[in-house]
Protein backbone atom coordinates (compact mmCIF):
# COMPACT_ATOMS: atom_id res chain seq x y z
CA UNK A 1 0.00 0.00 0.00
CA UNK A 2 1.02 3.77 -0.82
CA UNK A 3 -0.12 6.78 1.28
CA UNK A 4 -0.41 9.76 -0.65
CA UNK A 5 -0.88 13.13 1.57
CA UNK A 6 -2.24 16.52 -1.10
CA UNK A 7 -2.24 19.50 1.15
CA UNK A 8 -4.44 21.87 -0.56
CA UNK A 9 -6.01 25.47 0.11
CA UNK A 10 -9.47 24.47 0.97
CA UNK A 11 -8.62 20.61 2.25
CA UNK A 12 -6.43 18.30 3.40
CA UNK A 13 -6.98 14.75 1.01
CA UNK A 14 -4.89 11.57 2.48
CA UNK A 15 -5.72 8.77 -0.04
CA UNK A 16 -4.61 4.58 -0.30
CA UNK A 17 -3.58 3.28 -3.51
CA UNK A 18 -2.86 -0.44 -3.16
CA UNK A 19 -0.33 -2.16 -5.72
CA UNK A 20 -2.67 -2.95 -8.49
CA UNK A 21 -3.36 1.27 -8.65
CA UNK A 22 -6.61 0.70 -6.97
CA UNK A 23 -8.00 3.67 -4.63
CA UNK A 24 -9.30 1.81 -1.60
CA UNK A 25 -9.80 5.16 0.12
CA UNK A 26 -9.94 9.02 -0.05
CA UNK A 27 -10.78 11.41 2.97
CA UNK A 28 -11.02 15.49 3.32
CA UNK A 29 -10.36 17.87 6.27
CA UNK A 30 -11.37 21.31 5.25
CA UNK A 31 -8.65 24.29 5.75
CA UNK A 32 -9.74 27.84 6.50
CA UNK A 33 -8.04 30.94 5.13
CA UNK A 34 -7.18 33.52 7.11
CA UNK A 35 -7.42 37.33 5.16
CA UNK A 36 -6.68 39.63 7.62
CA UNK A 37 -6.16 42.70 5.51
CA UNK A 38 -6.60 43.42 1.83
CA UNK A 39 -4.70 41.28 -0.65
CA UNK A 40 -3.55 38.97 2.26
CA UNK A 41 -3.46 35.42 2.58
CA UNK A 42 -2.74 33.36 5.31
CA UNK A 43 -3.20 30.00 6.97
CA UNK A 44 -1.67 28.91 10.48
CA UNK A 45 0.54 25.75 9.51
CA UNK A 46 -1.07 24.10 12.85
CA UNK A 47 -4.16 23.78 11.03
CA UNK A 48 -2.52 22.05 8.29
CA UNK A 49 -1.22 19.26 11.13
CA UNK A 50 -4.68 19.00 12.90
CA UNK A 51 -6.20 18.07 9.46
CA UNK A 52 -3.44 15.57 8.51
CA UNK A 53 -3.69 13.91 12.07
CA UNK A 54 -7.34 13.79 11.86
CA UNK A 55 -7.39 12.46 8.14
CA UNK A 56 -5.12 9.42 9.26
CA UNK A 57 -6.49 8.64 12.43
CA UNK A 58 -10.27 8.51 10.09
CA UNK A 59 -8.19 5.98 7.91
CA UNK A 60 -6.60 3.63 11.04
CA UNK A 61 -10.25 3.62 12.05
CA UNK A 62 -12.05 2.96 8.74
CA UNK A 63 -8.95 0.87 6.96
CA UNK A 64 -6.56 -0.44 9.57
CA UNK A 65 -5.05 -3.89 7.78
CA UNK A 66 -4.34 -0.94 4.52
CA UNK A 67 -2.92 1.64 6.73
CA UNK A 68 -0.72 -1.44 8.65
CA UNK A 69 0.38 -2.38 5.35
CA UNK A 70 1.75 0.99 3.72
CA UNK A 71 5.63 0.97 2.13
CA UNK A 72 6.20 4.58 1.82
CA UNK A 73 4.31 8.01 1.67
CA UNK A 74 4.73 11.13 -0.89
CA UNK A 75 3.38 14.30 -0.18
CA UNK A 76 1.86 17.13 -2.55
CA UNK A 77 0.95 20.65 -1.97
CA UNK A 78 -0.15 23.98 -2.53
CA UNK A 79 3.03 25.78 -3.97
CA UNK A 80 4.79 29.06 -2.93
CA UNK A 81 3.58 29.63 0.51
CA UNK A 82 6.68 30.81 3.25
CA UNK A 83 6.71 28.97 6.25
CA UNK A 84 9.42 30.95 7.90
CA UNK A 85 11.32 29.09 11.39
CA UNK A 86 13.41 30.09 13.99
CA UNK A 87 16.67 28.09 14.71
CA UNK A 88 14.52 26.11 16.81
CA UNK A 89 12.05 24.99 14.22
CA UNK A 90 9.40 27.06 15.68
CA UNK A 91 6.64 28.79 13.48
CA UNK A 92 7.23 32.78 13.22
CA UNK A 93 4.44 33.97 11.62
CA UNK A 94 1.25 32.96 9.85
CA UNK A 95 2.25 31.13 6.68
CA UNK A 96 1.70 33.31 3.54
CA UNK A 97 -0.25 31.88 0.95
CA UNK A 98 0.53 31.75 -3.30
CA UNK A 99 -2.74 33.96 -3.00
CA UNK A 100 -1.30 36.79 -1.36
CA UNK A 101 -1.14 39.48 -2.95
CA UNK A 102 0.82 42.24 -0.95
CA UNK A 103 4.19 41.91 -2.06
CA UNK A 104 3.38 43.36 -5.58
CA UNK A 105 6.31 46.35 -4.90
CA UNK A 106 8.80 43.85 -3.85
CA UNK A 107 8.00 41.99 -6.96
CA UNK A 108 9.23 45.21 -8.93
CA UNK A 109 12.31 45.31 -6.42
CA UNK A 110 13.60 41.95 -6.95
CA UNK A 111 13.61 43.02 -10.65
CA UNK A 112 15.03 46.06 -10.64
CA UNK A 113 17.71 44.61 -8.66
CA UNK A 114 18.63 41.19 -10.96
CA UNK A 115 17.60 42.01 -14.41
CA UNK A 116 18.40 38.25 -15.42
CA UNK A 117 15.78 37.17 -12.43
CA UNK A 118 13.77 35.80 -15.41
CA UNK A 119 16.64 34.27 -17.49
CA UNK A 120 17.91 32.32 -14.37
CA UNK A 121 14.16 31.34 -12.65
CA UNK A 122 12.93 30.92 -16.06
CA UNK A 123 9.67 32.65 -14.53
CA UNK A 124 8.74 36.43 -13.58
CA UNK A 125 8.60 38.15 -10.39
CA UNK A 126 5.46 37.84 -9.26
CA UNK A 127 3.39 38.42 -5.85
CA UNK A 128 2.34 35.04 -5.67
CA UNK A 129 6.20 33.27 -5.62
CA UNK A 130 7.59 32.82 -2.49
CA UNK A 131 10.85 35.17 -2.89
CA UNK A 132 8.95 38.59 -2.87
CA UNK A 133 7.09 37.23 0.14
CA UNK A 134 10.27 37.47 2.27
CA UNK A 135 11.34 40.91 0.60
CA UNK A 136 7.68 42.07 2.44
CA UNK A 137 9.08 40.17 5.80
CA UNK A 138 12.40 42.32 5.63
CA UNK A 139 10.58 45.44 5.17
CA UNK A 140 7.95 45.37 7.32
CA UNK A 141 8.84 42.49 9.90
CA UNK A 142 12.22 42.69 10.46
CA UNK A 143 12.31 41.10 13.90
CA UNK A 144 10.77 37.91 11.96
CA UNK A 145 12.92 38.18 9.29
CA UNK A 146 16.41 37.97 11.25
CA UNK A 147 15.13 35.19 13.37
CA UNK A 148 14.33 32.94 10.07
CA UNK A 149 16.49 30.36 10.30
CA UNK A 150 14.67 28.15 7.63
CA UNK A 151 12.12 28.99 4.32
CA UNK A 152 10.11 26.06 3.78
CA UNK A 153 6.85 25.51 1.53
CA UNK A 154 3.47 24.29 2.97
CA UNK A 155 3.90 20.44 2.28
CA UNK A 156 7.42 20.43 3.45
CA UNK A 157 6.69 21.82 6.73
CA UNK A 158 4.58 18.82 6.73
CA UNK A 159 7.37 16.81 5.97
CA UNK A 160 9.50 18.47 8.60
CA UNK A 161 6.58 17.46 11.28
CA UNK A 162 6.50 14.26 10.10
CA UNK A 163 10.13 13.13 9.36
CA UNK A 164 12.28 15.51 11.68
CA UNK A 165 13.99 16.32 7.56
CA UNK A 166 13.96 19.75 5.97
CA UNK A 167 13.36 18.95 2.39
CA UNK A 168 12.08 19.90 -0.46
CA UNK A 169 11.55 18.56 -4.54
CA UNK A 170 12.59 20.33 -7.58
CA UNK A 171 9.18 20.96 -8.83
CA UNK A 172 7.48 22.66 -5.51
CA UNK A 173 11.15 24.95 -5.47
CA UNK A 174 10.46 25.98 -8.81
CA UNK A 175 7.77 28.16 -7.65
CA UNK A 176 10.18 30.22 -5.17
CA UNK A 177 12.38 32.17 -7.53
CA UNK A 178 15.25 30.79 -5.54
CA UNK A 179 15.60 27.70 -8.16
CA UNK A 180 17.80 27.49 -11.53
CA UNK A 181 14.99 25.87 -13.12
CA UNK A 182 17.12 25.12 -16.09
CA UNK A 183 19.60 23.36 -13.78
CA UNK A 184 17.74 21.89 -10.79
CA UNK A 185 19.53 23.38 -8.38
CA UNK A 186 19.17 26.24 -6.04
CA UNK A 187 20.48 29.70 -7.15
CA UNK A 188 22.87 31.73 -4.59
CA UNK A 189 22.30 34.99 -6.27
CA UNK A 190 19.00 34.80 -7.06
CA UNK A 191 18.72 34.13 -2.76
CA UNK A 192 21.36 36.83 -2.17
CA UNK A 193 18.93 39.20 -3.74
CA UNK A 194 16.17 38.67 -0.94
CA UNK A 195 19.37 38.63 1.99
CA UNK A 196 19.26 34.69 2.06
CA UNK A 197 21.80 32.03 1.77
CA UNK A 198 22.10 28.19 0.92
CA UNK A 199 21.52 27.94 4.50
CA UNK A 200 18.18 28.78 4.65
CA UNK A 201 16.80 26.82 2.39
CA UNK A 202 16.03 23.03 2.24
CA UNK A 203 18.08 20.39 1.12
CA UNK A 204 16.67 19.69 -2.64
CA UNK A 205 15.91 16.45 -4.25
CA UNK A 206 14.23 14.52 -6.75
CA UNK A 207 10.09 13.81 -6.39
CA UNK A 208 10.73 10.15 -6.45
CA UNK A 209 13.46 10.15 -4.01
CA UNK A 210 13.44 9.42 -0.33
CA UNK A 211 13.37 12.70 1.31
CA UNK A 212 13.03 11.34 5.27
CA UNK A 213 11.58 8.73 7.19
CA UNK A 214 8.20 8.72 9.40
CA UNK A 215 8.93 9.20 13.38
CA UNK A 216 7.88 6.14 15.35
CA UNK A 217 5.69 7.64 17.68
CA UNK A 218 3.76 9.03 14.78
CA UNK A 219 3.80 5.56 13.20
CA UNK A 220 1.94 4.12 15.99
CA UNK A 221 -0.22 7.03 16.14
CA UNK A 222 -1.68 6.41 12.47
CA UNK A 223 -1.13 2.25 12.53
CA UNK A 224 1.62 2.60 10.19
CA UNK A 225 4.75 0.49 9.71
CA UNK A 226 7.88 1.96 11.53
CA UNK A 227 10.12 4.04 9.49
CA UNK A 228 7.95 4.34 6.29
CA UNK A 229 10.08 6.62 4.26
CA UNK A 230 8.72 9.95 2.68
CA UNK A 231 9.18 10.62 -0.91
CA UNK A 232 10.13 14.35 -2.10
CA UNK A 233 6.54 14.53 -3.33
CA UNK A 234 5.49 17.37 -5.75
CA UNK A 235 3.79 20.96 -6.14
CA UNK A 236 -0.13 20.68 -6.41
CA UNK A 237 -0.05 20.29 -9.95
CA UNK A 238 3.12 18.49 -10.87
CA UNK A 239 1.66 15.66 -8.48
CA UNK A 240 -1.68 15.83 -10.20
CA UNK A 241 0.43 15.27 -13.50
CA UNK A 242 2.03 12.23 -12.07
CA UNK A 243 -1.76 11.13 -10.88
CA UNK A 244 -2.95 11.84 -14.39
CA UNK A 245 -0.11 9.89 -16.07
CA UNK A 246 1.47 13.12 -17.66
CA UNK A 247 4.81 13.00 -18.18
CA UNK A 248 5.64 13.68 -22.04
CA UNK A 249 5.68 16.30 -23.92
CA UNK A 250 2.60 18.08 -25.25
CA UNK A 251 0.44 15.92 -22.25
CA UNK A 252 -1.78 18.06 -20.22
CA UNK A 253 -4.59 18.65 -18.24
CA UNK A 254 -6.53 21.67 -16.99
CA UNK A 255 -7.28 22.02 -13.61
CA UNK A 256 -10.53 23.91 -11.75
CA UNK A 257 -9.39 24.25 -8.12
CA UNK A 258 -9.26 27.36 -6.19
CA UNK A 259 -7.12 28.69 -8.86
CA UNK A 260 -7.40 27.58 -12.09
CA UNK A 261 -4.36 26.16 -14.44
CA UNK A 262 -3.36 24.76 -18.01
CA UNK A 263 -0.70 22.27 -17.39
CA UNK A 264 1.72 21.02 -20.16
CA UNK A 265 4.47 18.61 -19.66
CA UNK A 266 7.57 18.94 -21.60
CA UNK A 267 11.09 16.90 -22.09
CA UNK A 268 13.22 20.46 -21.63
CA UNK A 269 12.72 23.60 -20.05
CA UNK A 270 10.72 26.13 -21.79
CA UNK A 271 10.74 29.40 -20.40
CA UNK A 272 8.47 32.01 -21.45
CA UNK A 273 7.97 34.48 -18.81
CA UNK A 274 7.28 37.34 -21.87
CA UNK A 275 3.46 35.36 -21.89
CA UNK A 276 3.56 35.47 -17.73
CA UNK A 277 3.52 31.43 -18.32
CA UNK A 278 5.04 29.55 -15.33
CA UNK A 279 7.92 27.14 -16.55
CA UNK A 280 8.86 24.66 -13.70
CA UNK A 281 10.53 21.25 -12.78
CA UNK A 282 8.34 18.13 -12.99
CA UNK A 283 8.03 16.14 -10.06
CA UNK A 284 9.70 13.29 -12.37
CA UNK A 285 13.86 13.61 -12.45
CA UNK A 286 14.67 14.67 -15.75
CA UNK A 287 10.95 16.60 -17.36
CA UNK A 288 10.05 20.07 -17.12
CA UNK A 289 6.39 21.75 -17.69
CA UNK A 290 4.73 24.94 -18.70
CA UNK A 291 1.70 26.39 -16.66
CA UNK A 292 -0.50 29.42 -17.25
CA UNK A 293 -2.28 30.63 -13.50
CA UNK A 294 -5.22 32.19 -13.00
CA UNK A 295 -5.80 33.16 -9.54
CA UNK A 296 -9.85 32.75 -8.94
CA UNK A 297 -11.27 29.78 -10.14
CA UNK A 298 -13.29 27.98 -8.13
CA UNK A 299 -13.08 30.62 -6.09
CA UNK A 300 -14.49 32.56 -8.12
CA UNK A 301 -17.67 30.19 -7.82
CA UNK A 302 -17.98 30.35 -4.90
CA UNK A 303 -17.83 34.28 -4.31
CA UNK A 304 -20.78 34.33 -6.99
CA UNK A 305 -22.56 31.19 -5.57
CA UNK A 306 -22.54 33.36 -2.01
CA UNK A 307 -23.71 36.41 -3.16
CA UNK A 308 -26.94 34.49 -5.38
CA UNK A 309 -27.41 32.89 -2.03
CA UNK A 310 -27.23 29.61 -3.47
CA UNK A 311 -26.09 26.18 -1.65
CA UNK A 312 -22.82 24.91 -3.40
CA UNK A 313 -21.00 25.44 -6.44
CA UNK A 314 -22.54 22.75 -8.41
CA UNK A 315 -25.97 24.36 -7.58
CA UNK A 316 -24.12 27.32 -9.45
CA UNK A 317 -23.11 24.94 -12.31
CA UNK A 318 -26.79 24.02 -12.49
CA UNK A 319 -28.12 27.51 -12.31
CA UNK A 320 -25.69 28.22 -15.72
CA UNK A 321 -26.61 25.56 -17.60
CA UNK A 322 -30.54 26.23 -17.30
CA UNK A 323 -29.89 29.76 -19.28
CA UNK A 324 -30.84 28.58 -22.99
CA UNK A 325 -28.77 29.74 -26.04
CA UNK A 326 -29.81 33.05 -27.28
CA UNK A 327 -30.12 34.02 -23.45
CA UNK A 328 -26.26 33.09 -23.20
CA UNK A 329 -25.63 35.18 -26.39
CA UNK A 330 -26.76 38.55 -24.36
CA UNK A 331 -25.33 37.34 -20.86
CA UNK A 332 -23.13 39.50 -19.04
CA UNK A 333 -19.33 39.78 -19.35
CA UNK A 334 -17.27 38.64 -16.23
CA UNK A 335 -13.53 39.39 -15.39
CA UNK A 336 -12.83 36.74 -12.98
CA UNK A 337 -9.65 39.04 -11.70
CA UNK A 338 -11.33 38.58 -8.13
CA UNK A 339 -7.66 38.78 -6.24
CA UNK A 340 -5.33 40.06 -9.24
CA UNK A 341 -4.58 37.69 -12.32
CA UNK A 342 -1.18 36.38 -13.76
CA UNK A 343 -1.38 34.64 -16.74
CA UNK A 344 -1.65 36.42 -19.23
CA UNK A 345 -1.56 40.13 -17.37
CA UNK A 346 0.57 40.20 -14.98
CA UNK A 347 -1.52 42.07 -12.94
CA UNK A 348 -1.78 42.09 -9.11
CA UNK A 349 -3.88 44.95 -9.37
CA UNK A 350 -6.86 43.74 -11.58
CA UNK A 351 -10.12 43.92 -10.45
CA UNK A 352 -13.21 41.75 -11.49
CA UNK A 353 -15.60 43.22 -13.19
CA UNK A 354 -19.86 41.84 -13.98
CA UNK A 355 -20.20 43.89 -17.48
CA UNK A 356 -23.18 44.71 -19.60
CA UNK A 357 -25.83 43.89 -17.03
CA UNK A 358 -29.18 44.70 -18.00
CA UNK A 359 -33.03 44.53 -16.50
CA UNK A 360 -33.54 40.75 -18.16
CA UNK A 361 -30.37 39.53 -16.27
CA UNK A 362 -31.30 37.05 -13.21
CA UNK A 363 -29.48 34.77 -11.58
CA UNK A 364 -29.08 32.13 -14.21
CA UNK A 365 -27.45 34.89 -16.84
CA UNK A 366 -24.90 35.95 -13.72
CA UNK A 367 -24.11 32.27 -13.16
CA UNK A 368 -23.62 31.68 -16.60
CA UNK A 369 -21.27 34.67 -16.97
CA UNK A 370 -18.83 33.50 -13.38
CA UNK A 371 -18.69 30.09 -15.28
CA UNK A 372 -18.33 31.38 -19.01
CA UNK A 373 -15.22 34.24 -17.64
CA UNK A 374 -13.78 31.56 -15.71
CA UNK A 375 -13.48 29.86 -18.87
CA UNK A 376 -12.16 32.30 -20.63
CA UNK A 377 -9.37 33.06 -18.29
CA UNK A 378 -8.49 29.84 -18.88
CA UNK A 379 -8.49 30.31 -22.40
CA UNK A 380 -6.25 33.27 -21.96
CA UNK A 381 -3.82 31.15 -19.98
CA UNK A 382 -4.27 28.12 -23.09
CA UNK A 383 -3.30 30.14 -25.45
CA UNK A 384 -0.84 31.92 -23.92
CA UNK A 385 1.38 28.75 -23.73
CA UNK A 386 1.68 28.74 -27.75
CA UNK A 387 1.09 25.03 -28.54
CA UNK A 388 2.05 24.41 -31.94
CA UNK A 389 -1.82 23.26 -33.47
CA UNK A 390 -2.22 20.09 -33.97
CA UNK A 391 0.41 19.09 -30.80
CA UNK A 392 -2.27 18.46 -28.36
CA UNK A 393 -4.54 15.59 -28.86
CA UNK A 394 -6.38 15.80 -25.63
CA UNK A 395 -6.47 17.44 -22.07
CA UNK A 396 -7.36 15.94 -19.06
CA UNK A 397 -10.04 17.85 -16.67
CA UNK A 398 -9.24 17.69 -13.02
CA UNK A 399 -10.14 19.47 -10.21
CA UNK A 400 -13.65 20.36 -7.92
CA UNK A 401 -15.04 21.38 -11.51
CA UNK A 402 -14.38 18.28 -13.18
CA UNK A 403 -17.67 16.31 -12.29
CA UNK A 404 -19.83 19.52 -14.31
CA UNK A 405 -20.35 17.77 -17.50
CA UNK A 406 -21.42 21.33 -18.37
CA UNK A 407 -18.26 22.76 -17.91
CA UNK A 408 -16.09 20.32 -19.48
CA UNK A 409 -18.31 20.57 -22.87
CA UNK A 410 -17.70 24.39 -22.34
CA UNK A 411 -13.94 23.59 -22.45
CA UNK A 412 -13.37 21.78 -25.05
CA UNK A 413 -15.41 23.68 -27.65
CA UNK A 414 -13.45 27.13 -26.25
CA UNK A 415 -9.99 25.00 -26.68
CA UNK A 416 -10.75 23.28 -29.56
CA UNK A 417 -9.72 20.17 -28.29
CA UNK A 418 -11.37 17.03 -26.82
CA UNK A 419 -11.07 17.15 -22.67
CA UNK A 420 -11.47 13.41 -20.99
CA UNK A 421 -12.31 13.16 -17.18
CA UNK A 422 -11.07 9.98 -15.74
CA UNK A 423 -12.58 8.43 -12.63
CA UNK A 424 -10.19 9.99 -10.39
CA UNK A 425 -9.64 13.01 -11.31
CA UNK A 426 -10.82 15.36 -8.12
CA UNK A 427 -8.22 13.42 -5.88
CA UNK A 428 -5.19 13.85 -9.16
CA UNK A 429 -2.62 15.60 -6.43
CA UNK A 430 -3.29 13.31 -3.40
CA UNK A 431 -3.27 10.24 -5.68
CA UNK A 432 0.66 11.47 -7.88
CA UNK A 433 1.64 11.75 -4.11
CA UNK A 434 0.92 8.08 -3.65
CA UNK A 435 2.76 6.81 -7.06
CA UNK A 436 5.95 9.19 -6.32
CA UNK A 437 5.70 7.23 -3.22
CA UNK A 438 5.66 3.88 -4.87
CA UNK A 439 8.45 5.12 -7.05
CA UNK A 440 10.34 6.15 -3.98
CA UNK A 441 9.81 2.47 -2.67
CA UNK A 442 11.66 1.11 -5.86
CA UNK A 443 8.22 0.70 -8.34
CA UNK A 444 8.27 0.75 -11.66
CA UNK A 445 7.79 4.11 -13.53
CA UNK A 446 5.83 2.90 -16.64
CA UNK A 447 3.94 0.83 -14.28
CA UNK A 448 3.39 4.02 -11.68
CA UNK A 449 2.94 6.55 -14.43
CA UNK A 450 0.57 5.11 -16.46
CA UNK A 451 -2.53 7.13 -17.95
CA UNK A 452 -5.67 5.90 -15.96
CA UNK A 453 -9.01 4.86 -17.78
CA UNK A 454 -11.22 7.61 -19.29
CA UNK A 455 -14.76 7.98 -17.39
CA UNK A 456 -16.24 10.59 -19.99
CA UNK A 457 -14.95 12.66 -23.22
CA UNK A 458 -16.38 15.60 -24.31
CA UNK A 459 -15.62 16.71 -27.80
CA UNK A 460 -15.47 20.58 -29.23
CA UNK A 461 -19.20 21.79 -30.62
CA UNK A 462 -19.00 23.55 -33.49
CA UNK A 463 -22.20 25.69 -32.77
CA UNK A 464 -20.76 26.63 -29.12
CA UNK A 465 -17.51 27.16 -30.38
CA UNK A 466 -18.70 29.80 -32.40
CA UNK A 467 -20.46 31.26 -29.68
CA UNK A 468 -17.75 31.37 -27.55
CA UNK A 469 -15.07 32.85 -30.25
CA UNK A 470 -17.03 35.81 -29.95
CA UNK A 471 -17.68 36.60 -26.59
CA UNK A 472 -14.19 35.86 -25.97
CA UNK A 473 -13.34 38.51 -28.23
CA UNK A 474 -15.65 41.12 -26.64
CA UNK A 475 -14.13 39.47 -23.12
CA UNK A 476 -10.16 40.31 -24.21
CA UNK A 477 -11.03 43.71 -24.83
CA UNK A 478 -12.25 44.82 -21.53
CA UNK A 479 -8.79 44.41 -19.65
CA UNK A 480 -6.98 46.25 -21.47
CA UNK A 481 -10.05 49.19 -21.39
CA UNK A 482 -10.33 48.66 -17.63
CA UNK A 483 -6.74 47.83 -16.20
CA UNK A 484 -5.51 51.85 -16.07
CA UNK A 485 -8.50 52.14 -13.77
CA UNK A 486 -7.49 49.18 -11.84
CA UNK A 487 -4.77 50.68 -10.67
CA UNK A 488 -6.00 54.36 -10.16
CA UNK A 489 -7.82 52.22 -6.77
CA UNK A 490 -7.01 52.86 -2.75
CA UNK A 491 -3.61 53.04 -2.68
CA UNK A 492 -1.54 49.10 -0.81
Amino acid sequence: MYLGLDLGTSALKALLLDADQRVVAVVSEPLAIRRPQPLWSEQDPDQWWTALDHALLRLRELHPAPMAAVCALGLAGQMHGAVLLGADDRVLRPAILWNDGRSAAQCDEFSAALPALAAIAGNLAMPGFTAPKLLWVRAHEREVFAATAKVLLPKDWLRLRLSGEHATDCSDASGTLWLDVGRRCWSEELLAVCGLGLEHMPRLVEGSDVAGRLRPVLADRWGLPAGVPIAGGGGDNAASAVGLGIANANEGFVSLGTSGVVFLASDRHRPRPDAAVHAFCHALPGRWHQMSVMLSAMSALHWARVLLGLASEAALLDCAESLDASRRERAPLFLPYLGGERTPHHDADAKGVLFGLAHEHDAAAIAHAVVEGVTFGLLDGWQALAALPGAVDSLMLVGGGANNAGWARMLASAFGVPIEVAAESAAAGALGAARLAALAAGGDPAEFCRRPDVAREFRPDEGEAALLQARHARFRALYPTLARSFKAGPER
